[in-house]
């Protein structure tokens, strides 16, 4: 009784639903990710940037808005879709190998001593990849539950923080990363799942 009881930890459903005393779905934790740079700087062992990843902030979608005006009303349409900046910060470790890897790209993108500038995105795009885990650990390969994959990324912003004699955490460099689009992989689920296309007989606003 104690165990069935359980069953009843969730907003109660209509009778004719299948789930109706199903309980609560776990849900995703947040601290519970990691965070890969494919294509980052140049040096060869990036995941030291994974293993020294505080926050990251998951992709936010924008559509722009279409008023179609007619008459007495409007009628809204969906636009063009923007990904908005995300940011992510990194703790910055003491044999400077995270500075280092940022440094990199950002000489990627432009070349601060000799003033010059990259001839194309190509040159110092990268992709960033986020995975929600499920908690597994050692001799327990961890489950991957959602991948997000940020193509063509770069660095719009490098904020290296301030230092302070009254704090005693750790040094931290805040990231804000632009890119061209986001996809939740492998297919099956989320943005990015071929759904197909369907046009009504009549074509109509």
């Amino acid at each position: 009784m104690a165990v069935a009881s359980l069953s009843r930890f969730t907003v109660p459903l209509r009778t004719n639903q299948s789930a109706s005393t199903q309980g609560l779905l776990m849900p995703k934790l947040q601290y519970r990710f990691r965070v890969t740079f494919e294509g980052i700087g140049v040096s060869s062992d990036r995941l030291e940037l994974t293993k020294q990843v505080m926050t990251f902030n998951r992709p936010q979608v924008t559509f722009e808005d279409i008023d179609i005006q007619i008459y007495n009303s409007r009628v809204k349409l969906a636009g063009k879709p923007n990904w908005s900046d995300l940011s992510t910060t990194l703790r910055d470790d003491a044999k400077g190998n995270v500075s280092r890897l940022i440094g990199e790209q950002l000489q990627k993108q432009f070349d601060f001593y000799e003033q010059s500038s990259a001839a194309a995105g190509i040159d110092y795009k990268f992709i960033t990849r986020c995975e929600i885990l499920d908690g597994g650990n050692g001799v327990h390969e961890p489950t991957v539950l959602e991948t997000w994959e940020l193509y063509g990324c770069y660095i719009r912003e490098a904020n290296y923080q301030e230092l302070s004699y009254e704090q005693s955490g750790p040094i931290t460099i805040q990231l804000t990363l632009r890119f061209d689009n986001a996809l939740q992989v492998p297919g099956g689920s989320g943005i990015g799942t071929n759904i197909g296309r369907s046009t009504g007989q009549n074509v109509t606003l």
